[in-house]
Parts: C-alpha cells; sequence; structure tokens
C-alpha cells in the first residue's frame, strides 16, 4: 500500500473511532480526541467537559473503550489520556449539546436557548448566537429560530479564526432538530486598537 492509500485508510479509521467516540460518549460532554502514533502502540487524546465519567468507577470505562478501538478498530495497544476542557461554557460544541439534551429533557427550546446564551455570556464571551431549526411549531412546518447577545463577527479572517461554531443534531419526536452555536470569546480582535494619551516631551 502507497502512502498515499495508507494515509486515506487511516483517516477513514479515525473517521470511525470519532463517530463511535461521539456516540459513546455524548453524556461525559465528549468534544473531540487525538490519534497519535508512537513507539509503544497508539496514544488517544480525549477531550471532554466531564473527564470523571470517560475515566469511569476504578478506570472501567476507559478500559472498556481501549478494548474496544483495539479490538473493533485494530488500534495497536491503545493508550488513552484523558483532558479537561478549561472552560465549557465557551466551547460551543459542549453548549450544542447542552442545548440538545435539554430540549431532550423536555424544556422548551427557546428556554434552554436563552439559558444557554446567558451562561456563554456569564462566562466572557464578547457575543454568541444559537440558531435552533426543525419543526419548531404546532403547524408542523421546519423553520428556524435565532437567538443572538453580543457581537459575533461572520465573515473575513477574524470570523473564521476567532469565532467558535458547532452544530449538533438531535432526534425529537415531532423530528430532527438541530442546534448550531457560535461563540466569540473574550480576546481582541485584530483590528482593534487603544490610543494612548500622550505623555509630551
Amino acid at each position: 500500500m502507497d502512502i498515499e492509500k495508507q494515509f486515506i485508510a487511516e483517516r477513514k479509521i479515525y473517521m470511525k473511532v470519532d463517530s463511535y467516540l461521539q456516540r459513546y460518549l455524548s453524556r461525559a460532554g465528549y468534544i473531540g480526541a487525538e490519534i497519535l502514533k508512537t513507539p509503544i502502540g497508539m496514544r488517544i487524546i480525549i477531550y471532554s467537559d466531564r473527564p470523571a465519567m470517560v475515566i469511569g468507577r476504578k478506570g472501567m470505562t476507559i478500559k472498556e473503550i481501549a478494548r474496544i478501538l483495539e479490538q473493533k478498530f485494530g488500534l495497536e495497544n491503545p493508550q488513552i489520556d484523558v483532558v479537561p476542557i478549561q472552560n465549557p461554557d465557551l466551547n460551543a460544541k459542549i453548549m450544542a449539546y447542552r442545548i440538545a439534551r435539554a430540549i431532550v429533557r423536555g424544556v422548551r427550546f427557546r428556554r434552554a436557548a436563552f439559558i444557554a446564551l446567558r451562561r456563554i455570556m456569564a462566562a466572557g464571551a464578547r457575543g454568541a448566537e444559537i440558531i435552533i431549526s426543525g419543526k419548531l411549531g404546532t403547524s408542523g412546518r421546519a423553520r428556524f429560530e435565532k437567538f443572538r447577545s453580543g457581537v459575533v463577527i461572520k465573515s473575513g479572517e477574524p470570523g473564521d479564526k476567532l469565532v467558535d461554531e458547532a452544530s449538533v443534531d438531535v432526534l425529537l419526536k415531532p423530528g430532527m432538530y438541530g442546534i448550531k452555536v457560535r461563540i466569540m470569546p473574550p480576546l481582541k480582535r485584530p483590528d482593534e486598537f487603544t490610543l494612548k494619551e500622550s505623555t509630551g516631551v
């Protein structure tokens, strides 16, 4: 197998691993994973909102994950590290999952969106936008509602580099709901500058 085909095959396996971890660790606030080759096997770094749930009681959950990654996905001697997210309220994927879980529990989508929006802004974000789409009303027609606070850049290089964006789908009785979250973190924009008062000579 040449290098290009081997690279594509590895990418496919990594995508399947990510999809599996996303399903298996959905309640643990799974954000993503890195898979690295080492001389002694494969190192998997899992980023999570709730590391204790990933590890499990006496490490049982993480041992089960390692077993499945080795047997089902063929990862050699998987060594798993769990890294917590420092500020989950400023992570778009975590907040999207929280909204989805709240809606599944029966919380009205508007209330879930406003609660998430308040938490994001209270964490210091410059702005946030939440879009929820699906059969939101009693008419049975699909539509979307947008909830926004502060400033969220949507175009240009600042919009690509500064804004954290994530989308999550959740299946409910009326059908599929889509939840998109954009968060502008508490960072200075590249086009901003501060004028300093001259002290004179």
